[in-house]
C-alpha cells in the first residue's frame, strides 16, 4: 500500500521509512530508525526530488507510480549523489525514459561513477541561480558544496516558498505519525536528533553551512524539505538559529559535558566526584558519559551543544584509554572548536593520558585547557579531594555573573 502525503495543493511527499536497520551508513546507530525522504511536484510539468536508499526502494517505487497517478515524470531533481538519496536513480530512469535530470555538473560526472549509464542526453545542467519553470512552481538553483559532499545544490520553490535542502536541516530518526516536525515535542523528539545528525555528518563543514546559510537568508522560506528526517514549518527562525551556532562552533548554552574511559571504575569515581562538586556549586547541566558505553556520535553532539567538557581517562598501553580516544578523533575530525576543556588522567605507574589528550587538543582551534588537571595514581585518594575542589572552582567560576 502506498504512503503518500500532499504537503501543499500540488506538492507530494512520498519518502519512506527504514525501520528494520539499526545502524545509518554503517557507523551511527538509529534506533528508531531512518527517514529517506523524496518529493513529487504534480505541476504542468511532473517533478521528482531526488530517490532514495536501497532499503526503501520497493515503497519509495509505489508511492512514486501511485502520486504520479499515471503522468509520465518530466524532471528529476537531483540534489545530492550520496547513495542514502540517488540509489534507485536507475530504477526512476528506466522506468521513465523520457524523464529529465536536472543537476550540476559535479553531479553528472558522480552518475557516471554509481550507474554503468550513460545520461548525457537526459541530463540538464544547472548553475548558481538558475531557474526552471514547470508551470505553477518556478525553482531556483543554489550550489551548496560540501554540505556535505562536493556536488550538493539546493533549490528554492518560488511558489509555495519551499526550500528543498538535500542533507541540510536533517534528521536521523523517523517520524511515522506525523511528516511535520511540529506534530511532535520538537525539543524532546527532534532537536536532539538534528543535532546529532548535522553535528556527525555536516558539522566538519562549517564555513561551506555559513555560505548556505546567507544565502537561505535571502529567501522568503515557509517551509524546508529536507531528505531526511521531518519537514519543518513552524519556528524556522529557532531552527537557522540551531544551524548558525552548530556552523560556528558556538555552544548553545552553558554547561559540562564529562567523558570518561574507566577499566576498574577508579576513573570513573574521580568523574563523579568532580560531577557532584560542580553540582555543588551551582554549575548547570552536567552530563557523565562512559565513553565505553555510549557511541561517540552522541558525545559529539553533547559537545557541540555545550560550553564545557572534561575528558578523564585511564592510561592504557602507555596511551590515552581508546573509547576516550575515540571520542577525541571524532571531534577533532569534525573541526571541533571554541571550548573550554579539563583533564583528568590515571596511571599506576606511568601516566601519560593527560599528555595525549593534551596534544590532541592543541590540534582543534579555540580550545582552551583548563589550568588544573588532576592526576590519579591508580585509585583517588582522600588527600586529592583538594585537587576536585580546585578544578570544581576552577570551572565554576566561569559561571558566576
Amino acid at each position: 500500500m502506498q504512503t503518500i502525503q500532499k504537503i501543499t495543493s500540488d506538492v507530494y511527499y512520498i519518502g519512506a521509512c527504514d525501520m528494520r536497520h539499526r545502524l545509518f551508513e554503517n557507523i551511527y546507530p538509529v534506533p528508531e530508525g531512518m527517514t529517506y525522504n523524496a518529493y513529487l511536484i504534480a505541476d504542468d510539468k511532473t517533478v521528482l526530488t531526488d530517490t532514495c536508499d536501497v532499503s526503501v526502494r520497493d515503497r519509495f517505487l509505489e508511492n512514486l507510480k501511485a502520486a504520479l497517478n499515471g503522468r509520465p515524470l518530466d524532471y528529476v531533481f537531483v540534489h545530492h549523489m550520496e547513495p542514502d538519496h540517488c540509489a534507485v536513480l536507475d530504477d526512476v530512469l528506466t522506468l521513465f525514459p523520457a524523464a529529465r535530470i536536472v543537476c550540476n555538473a559535479k553531479t553528472q560526472i558522480l552518475i557516471g561513477q554509481f550507474f554503468n549509464r550513460d545520461v548525457s542526453d537526459r541530463v540538464l545542467i544547472v548553475k548558481e541561480g538558475d531557474t526552471l519553470a514547470t508551470g505553477r512552481h518556478a525553482f531556483t538553483f543554489y550550489m551548496a558544496p560540501m554540505v556535505h559532499w562536493p556536488e550538493v545544490m539546493v533549490s528554492y520553490d518560488a511558489a509555495d516558498k519551499i526550500l528543498f535542502s538535500a542533507d541540510a536541516f536533517g534528521s536521523f530518526g523517523t517520524m511515522n505519525e506525523c511528516l511535520f516536525a511540529d506534530g511532535r515535542d520538537i525539543d524532546r523528539d527532534w532537536l536532539p536528533e538534528a543535532r546529532r545528525y548535522y553535528t556527525n555528518i555536516v558539522g566538519k563543514y562549517g564555513p561551506s553551512v555559513q555560505a548556505l546559510l546567507k544565502k537561505a537568508a535571502g529567501l522568503d522560506i515557509q517551509m524546508i524539505c529536507p531528505l531526511h528526517g521531518p519537514i519543518w514549518r513552524r519556528d524556522l527562525a529557532r531552527l537557522l538559529d540551531k544551524y548558525q551556532k552548530w556552523s560556528t562552533y558556538t555552544p548553545e548554552e552553558k554547561g559540562v559535558v564529562i567523558v570518561y574511559g574507566s577499566i576498574y571504575g577508579h576513573t570513573e569515581n574521580a568523574a563523579c566526584a568532580l560531577a557532584q562538586k560542580l553540582s555543588d556549586r551551582g554549575v548547570y547541566p552536567v552530563h557523565l558519559y562512559d565513553a565505553s558505553l555510549t557511541h561517540p556520535s552522541y558525545i559529539v553532539a553533547e559537545a557541540f551543544c555545550y560550553s564545557h567538557l572534561v575528558f578523564a581517562s585511564v592510561t592504557y598501553n602507555n596511551g590515552i584509554f581508546p573509547p576516550v580516544e575515540t571520542v577525541l578523533l571524532d571531534l577533532k575530525a569534525h573541526n571541533f572548536q571554541n571550548r573550554s576543556v579539563a583533564l583528568i588522567q590515571n596511571g599506576s605507574w606511568a601516566p601519560a593520558s593527560g599528555k595525549l589528550m593534551a596534544a590532541l587538543l592543541s590540534d582543534m582551534k579555540g580550545i582552551t585547557l583548563r589550568n588544573t588537571v588532576i592526576t590519579i595514581a591508580s585509585a583517588l585518594k582522600p588527600e586529592q579531594e583538594s585537587d576536585l575542589n580546585a578544578l570544581a572552582d576552577e570551572l565554576a567560576a566561569d559561571w558566576v555573573s
